[in-house]
């Protein structure tokens, strides 16, 4: 059994590729990613450090634009699981960049799924988001809402789960689409709230608050999230399936600044309006998942982001 996991840089995959070879030390592990430069690819290296521990991973620097590299890569390997966390992020750099997401969530994905399907692997996971669904008023948010994305990066996760669905149909090939809410923890996005916010007070850099503060997300911690999908992979998929991977707890950015504030140095708060892309309140339905996996045990926001905020505290010299 060889299993690929691409984005194993980025902050979701490379927690994956660490828990599955800690949890699986008879499985082989294959992790690719381009280490793009779209935040601190110091930040990449080090998380790909962290997982030379491992003797069953090993890691190639590949791009999923490369179709020739990415094929040879399962006939050499002979990869029989996939999953696929690498993407390009960022719904307001998708205005600035739309290429940049036209060429990796559509391209690339198409290329994966495409030697993936031919190559007869046994699971395809993939992430999805929760910006598929758009701006909406019906919550929590369940995973047969009709998808409405106001942004390109929504866009393309839309347009992978499509297809994804007609990979099923013409083909039978099965997918397990996974709708990310707002993940955070350690080793989190650098261009992402609470890892930003935390670089600010103890790098000593301005933030800027979106919208005022008045956003609510359905903050959803690694741990929690990489569990999930440990525990789905163990489960029987029908064909083409969608789960959200959120907490059902959404808080706003206000109460998580106020919780922040007491235990950390002050910050310089420079307030702005909405932003171009921005959604107001995420928050989703997981009923779906958890029947599924029997994984309903998630820790507390306060608790997580303690956990958080400690692991900063120790590595903020990375994020300078």
């Amino acid at each position: 059994m060889t299993i690929l996991i691409t984005g194993a840089a980025g902050f979701i995959g490379n927690n994956f590729c660490a828990q599955l070879a800690s949890k699986n030390r008879n499985s082989k592990i294959i992790g690719i990613d381009n280490v793009n430069n779209y935040y601190s690819i110091k930040v990449k290296n080090l998380r790909l450090k962290r997982l030379k521990k491992y003797n069953n991973i090993k890691f190639y620097k590949i791009d999923l634009l490369d179709k020739k590299r990415l094929s040879a890569l399962f006939n050499k390997h002979k990869v029989t699981e996939v999953y696929n966390f690498a993407a390009q992020a960022g719904v307001r750099y998708s205005v600035e960049n739309p290429q940049a997401f036209i060429n990796t969530n559509i391209l690339g994905f198409s290329n994966l799924i495409s030697i993936s399907k031919e190559k007869k692997v046994k699971k395809f996971f993939f992430a999805s988001s929760s910006s598929v669904y758009g701006e909406n008023s019906k919550f929590p948010l369940k995973e047969n809402e009709l998808l409405k994305p106001k942004n390109l990066y929504g866009l393309t996760k839309k347009y992978n789960e499509e297809l994804a669905e007609i990979y099923f149909e013409n083909y039978n090939f099965k997918s397990t689409a996974l709708r990310f809410f707002t993940v955070f923890g350690e080793w989190g996005r650098p261009d992402m709230f609470i890892i930003k916010y935390l670089d600010a007070a103890f790098n000593k850099k301005k933030f800027y608050l979106n919208n005022y503060g008045n956003h609510l997300r359905d903050f959803t911690y690694i741990d929690d999230v990489v569990e999930t999908i440990l525990k789905l992979r163990q489960k029987k998929m029908s064909g083409f399936e969608v789960f959200n991977i959120c907490s059902n707890q959404p808080i706003s950015l206000k109460k998580i600044l106020k919780l922040l504030n007491k235990i950390i140095p002050k910050v310089k708060i420079i307030k702005r309006s909405m932003q171009k892309a921005d959604i107001y309140k995420t928050h989703g339905d997981n009923k779906k998942v958890i029947k599924k996996t029997g994984f309903k045990k998630i820790h507390r926001f306060d608790t997580a982001l303690l956990k958080t905020l400690n692991w900063f505290k120790k590595n903020s010299e990375i994020f300078k």
